[in-house]
């Protein structure tokens, strides 16, 4: 059985976003092809919760080798989308006390529903499970025209831009 939609994701207009590209640019460092976020609709502070989409077009990069002549999105951007939101939520806020962004630890229960064809909008819900000072897990969901086509939890740590090679 499917899990229930963890917010009211269809209340928000997706066409005027409350965060837009450019200032999701500003706190996350993907760029170019690997920008898996268009917009932020909705955030919940008090209770870590955010809403953000992916609007997933025809000249996609991975169209060409990915399933040629019948495109479907790789469920590993899915997830690239979906901890892009994390990672911008949690660095706006201030989760994590170190590092200048929250990098993959992990992914657990990660279940693909049904494919994402180009063009649609992928919508995703994420949610603070669990908050620490080096490490933030968050639940995700996506969903394409009102179905859920992918959830999990994923785990992010914080990564510093300051390394030493070296050590």
């Amino acid at each position: 059985m499917a899990p229930q939609a963890f917010f009211d994701y269809k209340q928000f207009d997706y066409e005027k976003p409350l965060i837009t590209l450019d200032e999701i640019r500003k706190l996350n460092a993907q760029r170019h092809e690997m920008e898996q976020l268009t917009g932020i609709v909705w955030v919940d502070e008090e209770n870590h919760g955010v809403i953000g989409y992916k609007d997933i077009t025809d000249d996609e990069f991975w169209i060409k080798g990915h399933m040629p002549g019948f495109p479907l999105m790789p469920g590993v951007l899915m997830c690239e989308a979906a901890a892009q939101l994390a990672a911008f939520y949690a660095r706006k806020y201030g989760l994590l006390k170190d590092g200048d962004y929250l990098g993959f630890g992990g992914m657990e229960s990660v279940r693909f529903r049904s494919p994402v064809y180009p063009p649609a909008r992928l919508i995703i819900c994420a949610r603070a499970a669990r908050l620490r000072r080096i490490r933030a897990e968050f639940d995700f969901q996506g969903f394409v025209d009102d179905q859920l086509i992918f959830h999990g939890r994923m785990i992010g740590v914080p990564i510093s831009r300051d390394r030493n090679p070296e050590s």
